[in-house]
């Protein structure tokens, strides 16, 4: 068979209304504080721009392998009028022109949760509803892979992306993706809308590794990275709020969770200068010159914007903390 025909023949098998990911994922939410979540990996670039949706205080929603997205943007539109997942999930597959190879799970904020793997999912498919969650995945090594993502989520320990993290090991542990694995994605949104639905708001993580030999570990540092951004957030509006003692607290945790982000060990030693605990700041400065000396020309421009001391003398200390050039 010739290479035309072979994709001529690819393209006819294709679902209508979008590309193909197969993959693995789950949907869940924490019982206790009402926050949901979505992660993935699969060996499709990119798949968290595709699978993975999520709204606060409305739900999430996984839709995979022959992938139609408007399953994402649709469900969580039945979820906010008020129409409970299962029933999104039954009205969206009846409606759809093309289920068979379909595979979605979606999960609304009062924990009503549903998956739907069609006839032509290709093997091994299926999936598993747990309450408060849902694991699926199809193409996988086995039909060992939702049962072992959905024990791994249901014995982890920690808040919800340690558990969603858990599963998504557990897929692998078990064989994951038969095609090995290129991708993957970890959304955490809030049980209740902010108004302000962007990270460090209402999403509590949302990270995405496009491509990556072992997207699992890669989505684990960063979500490491954003986890100590949300310390630091938390310290700014601690600080906002006067409670200094409370922000410097989070501040050094943002600082301690990812030392290699030499700008939140920054932040927090000019924080230290700004309530007069310059000494607690020094050694911090010092160590921050000598690894990145364009930190002492960033510290000379806050006083001009309100963030640091205008004091002549505090800035010519923090001068001597240099290295001679």
């Amino acid at each position: 068979m010739s290479l035309a025909s072979q994709a001529a023949l690819a393209e006819l098998a294709r679902p209508k209304g979008g590309p193909i990911a197969h993959t693995y994922s789950i949907v869940a939410r924490d019982p206790v504080t009402g926050d949901m979540g979505v992660a993935v990996q699969s060996h499709a670039m990119s798949v968290g721009g595709i699978v993975s949706w999520g709204e606060a205080g409305v739900g999430v929603v996984a839709t995979q392998a022959g992938v139609d997205p408007g399953y994402g943007g649709k469900g969580l539109d039945l979820m906010r009028k008020g129409v409970s997942a299962p029933q999104a999930l039954k009205q969206l597959v009846a409606r759809d022109p093309n289920p068979e190879g379909r595979q979605v799970a979606m999960l609304d904020a009062r924990g009503r949760v549903s998956a739907y793997t069609g006839p032509k999912a290709i093997a091994a498919a299926g999936h598993y509803v747990g309450r408060d969650y849902s694991v699926q995945a199809n193409i996988m090594v086995n039909e060992k892979v939702w049962t072992a993502m959905a024990a791994a989520f249901e014995s982890a320990q920690g808040d919800l992306a340690d558990r969603l993290l858990a599963a998504l090991d557990g897929a692998q542990a078990a064989g994951g993706d038969i095609r090995g694995k290129m991708s993957a994605a970890l959304l955490v949104v809030r049980a209740k809308s902010s108004g302000r639905p962007w990270w460090g708001g209402d999403r509590l993580f949302d990270v995405r590794v496009e491509e990556h030999a072992d997207p699992l570990v890669e989505l684990r540092r960063l979500l490491r990275l954003q986890r100590a951004g949300n310390y630091s957030n938390r310290g700014d509006e601690l600080m906002t709020g006067k409670k200094v003692d409370e922000a410097l607290a989070v501040y050094r945790k943002a600082m301690e969770l990812a030392p290699e982000v030499l700008e939140l060990q920054f932040w927090y030693a000019a924080t230290l200068v700004v309530v007069d605990k310059e000494a607690e700041a020094t050694p911090l400065f010092r160590d921050l010159f000598s690894k990145e000396p364009f930190w002492l020309e960033v510290l000379r421009r806050l006083p001009a914007a309100g963030l640091f001391p205008s004091d002549p003398a505090i800035m010519k200390r923090m001068a001597t903390l240099a290295p001679t050039p």
